[in-house]
């Protein structure tokens, strides 16, 4: 099995001059699939349609935390409607930030709360963005129990036994090749192979040796490797299982 990127962003100015290169190259480095992750509606449209024009994409929909006050509850219609694509694998990315707080605390709660239960009505996975929220995060996928990932993982070793708790998968970004990423270690450590994915979130957190630079889903394999280092295994290992973990998420079986 070739490299699952199970969250990436390529909506924004940063791939205008390239998009189609960069996609094209994906097979010939080893990847053979890619979640597409919107932030807001509109977004999430261009996803399932870039899904369209690439088998090898998939694409969530959904509206991010920081973006959830601009638009009206009335979206979640919209959302509901284009998770209907038959290359619509999760309803993400949402959750919770209040490392910005673009929006209030309890608006913020409300999306979250209104978008699992969205995400259990259509039966898709979750894609959980928490940033310096992770007490509210875990109490409102305790209550609404969807099925999901969090992704670009961030909290302790015993947050994640928590989400492990509730079935969820936990995915690590580029993060966790950096020098100064020690908790991000500790909590790799401590979860079982069958419950990791690794992800780019590009085109952010490019991992080590191309920290600085634009990041995108070749750069994958950097996370992979570091894990399989944590955890022990071969490259191959970690590869045949994080891809297998993600296609058993988004139901690509």
């Amino acid at each position: 099995m070739g490299l699952f990127d199970s969250h990436a962003h390529y909506y924004g100015k940063e791939f205008k001059d390239d998009l189609h290169e960069v996609l094209s190259s994906m097979k010939d480095n080893g990847v053979d699939y890619i979640v597409a992750c919107p932030s807001t509606p509109e977004q999430s449209k261009f996803c399932l349609d870039l899904s369209e024009k690439y088998p090898f994409i998939y694409a969530a929909v959904g509206i991010h935390p920081q973006d959830c006050g601009n638009f009206d509850f009335s979206e979640i219609d919209t959302i509901r409607e284009l998770s209907k694509h038959p290359k619509c694998v999760a309803i993400g990315e949402i959750g919770l930030d209040y490392f910005y707080e673009n929006h209030p605390k309890e608006l913020q709660k409300e999306w979250f709360k209104r978008l699992c239960i969205l995400a259990n009505e259509v039966d898709k996975p979750v894609i959980v963005h928490d940033r310096d929220a992770h007490e509210d995060t875990l109490n409102i996928l305790k209550e609404y129990k969807p099925k999901g990932v969090m992704h670009c993982y961030s909290g302790s070793a015993e947050t994640a036994k928590e989400l492990l708790k509730l079935g969820f998968y936990i995915s690590f970004t580029g993060v966790i090749t950096f020098k100064n990423a020690k908790k991000a270690v500790e909590a790799a450590k401590s979860i079982p192979l069958d419950r990791l994915l690794i992800e780019t979130d590009s085109p952010y957190l490019t991992p080590e040796p191309y920290r600085g630079k634009r990041n995108d889903s070749r750069y994958v394999k950097f996370v992979a490797q570091r894990l399989a280092e944590i955890k022990g295994v071969s490259l191959e290992e970690i590869t045949n299982i994080t891809t297998a973990n993600a296609k058993r998420l988004f139901g690509l079986y």
